[in-house]
């Protein structure tokens, strides 16, 4: 008897396989674009020393009348109002209490201000309108730690507001900040920080 099995299947898997042919692929999805990249951080810059390194002695309390240094700052955020400029002593500790030593506050600096000229002068009041104060009363402070102990990290930080603030000047540097502080809860809209080492010389 002829055995025509093998006939039929190997004609039926043809017609299978030819059926398959006409089926169209799926579409390829496109490939998804890359992400683009981030936008520069609002970053803060003092020309007079590298970030972390030594703080040169005309801005510390090393000379008789130090100055403040030049402070500029880029990529401000938008929507940005004002800006606050807090300067301080984090290795102290005042009345055994978490609060540093106040260097430099000053605030109400205008939305517009791209940072703040070398040796800016005392008083109260600056031309812009802003309002500064210290430890030393009104007027930038320098760096002055002790040389018998180690060197410490003064930090330089400013705020970018959504808003500006109205704080009146208070008794001290120490309620002034903490009312400054304050007034800025909830309108920070970015933060640049920069930093520099000093001890006073043996």
């Amino acid at each position: 008897m002829r055995v025509v099995a093998p006939f039929f299947a190997a004609v039926f898997f043809a017609a299978v396989f030819a059926l398959a042919l006409t089926v169209p692929l799926p579409a390829q999805q496109p490939a998804p674009a890359p992400a683009a990249p981030a936008a520069p951080g609002f970053t803060l810059t003092i020309g007079a020393w590298p970030d972390g390194d030594d703080i040169p002695l005309k801005y510390t309390q090393a000379v008789a009348t130090p100055v403040s240094p030049a402070l500029s700052w880029s990529n401000v955020p938008a929507g940005t109002r004002s800006f606050v400029l807090h300067f301080h002593d984090p290795d102290v500790s005042i009345n055994r209490t978490t609060a540093t030593q106040v260097h430099w506050l000053v605030w109400g600096i205008p939305g517009t201000a791209t940072g703040l000229a070398e040796n800016v002068p005392q008083g109260p009041q600056l031309p812009d309108g802003s309002r500064q104060i210290s430890a030393s009363g009104q007027i930038y402070r320098g760096p002055g730690a002790r040389a018998a102990g180690p060197k410490h990290h003064y930090t330089f930080e400013v705020y970018a507001l959504d808003t500006t603030i109205d704080v009146p000047m208070g008794a001290n540097e120490q309620e002034t900040r903490t009312a400054v502080m304050a007034a800025i809860q909830g309108h920070i809209l970015g933060k640049a920080v920069y930093s520099g080492l000093f001890k006073r010389p043996q």
